[in-house]
């Protein structure tokens, strides 16, 4: 609700904008926003649905596990939209033979799922060249390329994945391919706007900017990573002291969960009708 419905705006806006008219700096804002909102969105309501199951006695497993922090396009696709990865390699993947044919046979088979997989989000041209995008990067690590990047140090993992991904999203979230193609033109420094009329600081308010920061903080499992070094801590030194500090910690998390909720209940009633975006799929 706080982050992917503030970065929304802007990424709708920038794209709405006749492709002519964008500069790099804004295509870059425009993708960036996009890029936090359809992970904050989709992973926000995934939590709220395995939450109200959980309120009912039901245990649905995780959806997404970091999957930004991915070094390769195939860890990619194992932490996002876990659900909808795994029915596929189970009731598509793996009936067509799986990893366990010639590795022609295998390629095939992981470009007609993600192919499928395009389609499965919509009848456009623009999801089926999105899974095939995606399936042809499959493809070239399976030749080798994952085990390099793997030897690499992790940086230069993350420097490979998160490009591809970010231009992944601009064919997902263009409505032609006409619009895509001349996004990513733009992207790459081939722009027709001037940036007299639009340009990035139109766009790029402080609460834009906060919760591009937040977001981007967000997506990595930093506060997983936090808790358990707490947890460590307070199990290698269990002293009075300790305890109290932990207490209070945990009610300060319990406080500021509260606070996030009342944030976006005020948010949603002082708000226009914004349903999830992954609605429309």
């Amino acid at each position: 609700m706080l982050i992917a419905n503030t970065v929304a705006v802007p990424a709708d806006q920038i794209f709405a904008l006749p492709v002519h008219e964008l500069t790099p700096g804004l295509a870059w804002l425009g993708i960036a926003c996009y890029t936090i909102q359809i992970y904050f969105d989709f992973s926000g309501y995934s939590d709220m649905a395995i939450g109200l199951g959980r309120m009912l006695g039901f245990h649905f497993l995780e959806n997404f596990d970091y999957p930004y922090i991915s070094r390769s396009i195939r860890e990619f696709w194992r932490r996002w939209h876990i659900s909808l990865s795994s029915w596929f390699r189970d009731y598509l993947f793996i009936p067509l033979g799986g990893s366990r044919r010639s590795p022609a046979r295998v390629y095939f088979n992981l470009v007609t799922v993600f192919f499928l997989c395009g389609l499965w989000h919509g009848a456009s041209w623009t999801f089926v060249v999105w899974g095939l995008y995606h399936g042809l990067f499959l493809v070239v690590e399976r030749l080798g390329i994952e085990r390099r990047i793997a030897a690499l140090w992790k940086p230069f993992g993350h420097l490979y994945a998160m490009p591809v991904v970010i231009v992944g999203w601009v064919l997902f979230r263009s409505e032609t391919i006409t619009q895509a193609g001349g996004f990513l033109a733009t992207m790459a420094g081939f722009a027709a706007g001037t940036g007299t009329v639009h340009h990035a600081s139109l766009y790029l308010t402080e609460e834009v900017a906060l919760a591009l920061v937040v977001g981007a903080v967000g997506s990595t499992p930093v506060s997983r990573e936090l808790s358990r070094w707490r947890e460590q801590f307070v199990a290698a030194h269990s002293t009075r002291g300790v305890r109290v500090l932990d207490g209070a910690l945990a009610y300060a998390g319990t406080a500021v969960l509260v606070s996030i909720l009342i944030a976006s209940a005020m948010w949603l009633s002082a708000g226009t009708y914004n349903p999830f975006i992954y609605f429309r799929f």
